[in-house]
């Protein structure tokens, strides 16, 4: 009787996490929708874009279409492959970082270069590197677990590998995606291990740096000085960030109304990419801002939930993976809340599933799809089927 009742369990078991798909799904279809909302007055004044108002919409719907294909077929590759391949993708993630710095093939937009061109779409590496970073700690973690509590033998040479890209991050340059890249490295370390020690020494040790790197910066400076008071210098330093406070302000608890936003009309920048939860904000109110911030706190939940049954599993791959993709989402979706809210500096990154950018579409949807899968594993594995 037990072993039936343990059998029935075990068939009923879904075959994956349906709250993750159907969360992700509504973030990727209301980012579809507010950047059409947030872009129509960008679009139709944009020589570029030849006075279109579907333009940019038509371009995220596009790159939202590879997107959902890339996730599709990178759920279909087995955990053990990625983690055959993790060196190699980390390779061609540190050798595009250093293309972009290239004059003739990097690509430079507003003082960064940050792009390679692929004529029809630009191409961004440090999104790539990213899911590189992801997958190549947590090998190496796993290989290394042994000498994790050593400096010398087990940290020394992640930090080396780790002070290369962020060389190669700056000279674009990209604190932001920086930041985030530091803030999974470490996290997967101290997740897989490492010794508390060392991973009080390595935040420290960020945190002086990043210190360091604004100081000797006079625009991050001044960026710092507009986050302080954005109304001491309103139509300088201060411009983006008070004019995404306008547009919560106005939105209130539910919202002008979808479409209905003032700031988009050119006033508050990149409306549709970095700032788009202000836009949500104006539009949809406190509650729409809710909704998306709950979204992100279930992905970012339900992902450590499956990095610790793959732990459970003795799979500390698939378990690393999972929480490091899950600080990657939760890091930087906060980073992107954080600045529109006025909580942190302005920094150029995007929200997730949601913000304009094929580049960062196409790794966060195969970054999911790849969470997936590691569930997947997990659920096989309980019903008694190798993975």
């Amino acid at each position: 009787m037990l072993a039936r009742a343990e059998s029935a369990r075990r068939g009923a078991l879904p075959e994956y996490d349906a709250t993750i798909v159907w969360a992700s799904a509504l973030l990727l279809t209301l980012g579809l929708v507010m950047v059409y909302s947030a872009s129509i007055a960008i679009a139709e004044s944009s020589r570029a874009s030849g006075g279109v108002p579907t333009y940019y919409l038509a371009r995220h719907a596009a790159f939202l279409s590879a997107a959902v294909l890339a996730a599709l077929v990178a759920f279909q590759v087995p955990l053990r492959a990625w983690q055959s391949l993790a060196p190699w993708l980390f390779v061609l993630g540190v050798l595009l970082l250093a293309a972009v710095l290239i004059p003739g093939i990097g690509r430079e937009v507003n003082g960064a270069r940050r792009w390679i061109a692929l004529g029809i779409a630009n191409f961004q590496p440090s999104e790539l590197m990213k899911l590189a970073v992801v997958l190549y700690t947590a090998d190496y973690a796993v290989r290394k677990h042994a000498l994790l509590h050593s400096f010398r033998r087990g940290l020394l040479p992640m930090l080396g590998v780790m002070l290369v890209v962020g060389w190669l991050l700056l000279g674009e340059p990209d604190f932001g995606a920086f930041v985030v890249i530091c803030a999974i490295a470490i996290a997967i370390l101290f997740l897989a291990g490492m010794n508390g020690r060392w991973f009080a020494a390595l935040v420290a040790l960020a945190g002086v740096g990043f210190t360091l790197l604004v100081v000797t910066s006079p625009y991050r400076v001044q960026r710092i000085f507009g986050f302080m008071d954005p109304w001491a210098d309103a139509f300088g330093r201060g411009y983006q960030l008070s004019h995404a406070l306008i547009a919560f302000g106005r939105g209130e608890w539910f919202g002008v109304g979808l479409g209905a936003s003032v700031e988009k009309l050119h006033y508050l920048p990149e409306a549709h990419t970095d700032f788009l939860l202000a836009v949500i904000g104006e539009e949809l109110g406190f509650a729409g801002v809710a909704v998306v911030i709950g979204l992100f706190a279930w992905l970012c939940l339900r992902a450590f939930a499956i990095g610790r049954r793959a732990a459970d599993l003795e799979r500390p791959f698939g378990a690393l993976v999972a929480q490091g993709i899950a600080v990657w989402l939760g890091v930087q979706a906060f980073i992107n809340m954080g600045v529109n809210l006025g909580v942190l500096p302005t920094k150029g990154l995007t929200l997730p599933f949601m913000s304009f950018g094929g580049s960062a579409l196409v790794t966060s949807c195969v970054a999911l799809a790849i969470l997936l899968r590691v569930d997947w594993e997990n659920r096989q594995l309980m019903r008694g089927i190798p993975a």
